[in-house]
């Protein structure tokens, strides 16, 4: 019995002893991050020097180099680029939308096209009618709509804590609205941006088609500005007066840009990134510069404490997320193909606000692995480790490698959707120190993901 005792609190011991040797190095992370950080620098130069990244634009390849050369810079075991064929779509000149009423006349509004979406070919105009939610429009007659200007005006749903569920709940919209509307005669279809507060700025993001449903323009109008058409269509009739000038073009040559540490088990993988594209306004700044930012200077602080891993931890830096997921698709088929194992992936596409925790896509057990973890974040204010969502770009990989855990950074969610698709999104709405303690919290998941896989 005494030897049985024995055995167990050496056991103790040495569990005790990997912890604190553990909460020791999470500490020198967040030292590294907060004392020596190149996040918010590395930022400022992706949103400043480069901009906007929509896939297959000028910016976008820019931004491929500006990767490369700073990966280049940090020193890690291998920097290279996987070739991949991405979607191109530009909105071209400017979008213009007034509203017009007998009474007053021309009304300006703020307006951005959806992406995919087709031009006007030159001014359209037509009766406007409102639906407050997307169901009401699938559920109305034709007669209600043939020849007119779709309005759906329906906003997020303030109530919820959780506003990555608020965006759930309406994000239909944009992406279905056009379909449901051109189903109906429908013209075009603007829609109330998808974004919590009433401000001027247009939320832009993807929508889709259906080969077997007309065509027609779809544009998304500030929140503000759905409020006003919204109450001077309850006064009587109205007309929208609209002009785009997207185009599509042939699918361009892009690439996932991939920085690595190589592990003792080289050939089991832990994959953690963001997608380096954007949308074409603002400068993708929380969107989704923040998170490729997060996860190379993770890296970097890695390997600037000589962290020698267990597996190869390669960062990714995703092309075009927003408008296809190509880099998510062609990363998960390249892998398989070159007969690598990956064992864990984690994103973080979600801003750059403070740190609240993990989620965990998989198994009762990873999801029980990452509650193991919470204590060593206790002291750092991270609280959420529980199951939910991975990330667009890294989904694909669960059906390349079965079984795989995903890992969702979960930030504060309050501000995100001020800034979601929008003109806001700029460098300036980043904070210097929640983008740093992200870096810190990515960082020290897979310090702890590596240890324990």
């Amino acid at each position: 019995m005494k030897h049985i005792q024995l055995i167990i609190l050496i056991a103790l011991s040495f569990k005790l002893s990997a912890q604190t040797n553990d909460s020791i190095f999470i500490r020198s992370i967040y030292n590294e991050a907060l004392s020596n950080g190149q996040s918010y620098e590395d930022l400022r130069h992706l949103c400043k020097d480069v901009g906007a990244r929509l896939s297959g634009s000028a910016e976008a390849q820019m931004a491929v180099e500006w990767s490369e050369r700073t990966m280049q810079k940090y020193g890690f075991d291998k920097v290279y680029l996987q070739e991949i064929k991405v979607p191109h779509w530009e909105r071209g000149t400017k979008e213009s939308g007034w509203i017009r009423t007998k009474k007053e006349g021309l009304i300006k509004v703020h307006m951005l096209a959806l992406g995919g979406s087709i031009g006007t070919e030159g001014i359209m105009e037509g009766d406007i009618v409102e639906f407050k939610h997307l169901d009401e429009l699938k559920k109305a007659k034709r007669s209600q709509v043939e020849g007119k200007i779709v309005f759906i005006n329906q906003p997020m749903d303030q109530q919820q804590i959780n506003t990555f569920k608020a965006y759930g709940g309406c994000y239909a919209i944009r992406g279905n609205g056009a379909v449901e509307g051109a189903k109906l005669g429908a013209k075009a279809v603007i829609i109330r941006s998808i974004g919590m507060p009433i401000d001027q700025h247009p939320h832009t993001g993807s929508m889709h088609y259906e080969d077997s449903i007309e065509r027609i323009p779809a544009a998304a109008i500030s929140t503000e500005d759905a409020e006003k058409l919204s109450q001077l269509l309850k006064n009587g009739k109205a007309e929208f007066v609209m002009e785009m000038d997207c185009r599509v073009y042939p699918d361009a040559t892009s690439y996932n840009v991939i920085a690595e540490l190589t592990g003792e088990n080289a050939n089991e993988i832990i994959t953690f990134g963001g997608h380096l594209d954007s949308w074409d306004t603002g400068e993708g700044a929380h969107d989704d510069g923040a998170g490729v930012v997060h996860c190379l200077e993770a890296l970097r602080i890695l390997n600037v404490l000589k962290y020698k891993p267990k597996n190869t931890l390669r960062v990714v830096f995703f092309m075009n997320e927003e408008n296809g997921n190509m880099g998510g698709k062609s990363y998960a088929t390249w892998s398989k193909e070159k007969g690598e194992k990956q064992i864990a992936a984690l994103e973080s596409d979600r801003g750059g606000f403070a740190p609240r925790g993990f989620n965990c896509d998989g198994s009762n057990d990873f999801v029980s692995l990452i509650q193991t973890f919470a204590p060593q974040f206790k002291q750092y204010d991270l609280h959420e480790f529980e199951k939910g969502y991975g990330g667009v770009d890294i989904t694909p990989l669960k059906e390349a490698f079965p079984g795989i855990p995903l890992f969702g950074f979960v930030p504060d969610s309050q501000r995100y959707f001020d800034f979601h698709h929008a003109p806001s999104d700029v460098f300036e709405s980043v904070n210097k120190r929640e983008l740093e303690l992200g870096c810190a919290a990515i960082a020290s998941m897979v310090y702890l993901l590596d240890k324990n896989l």
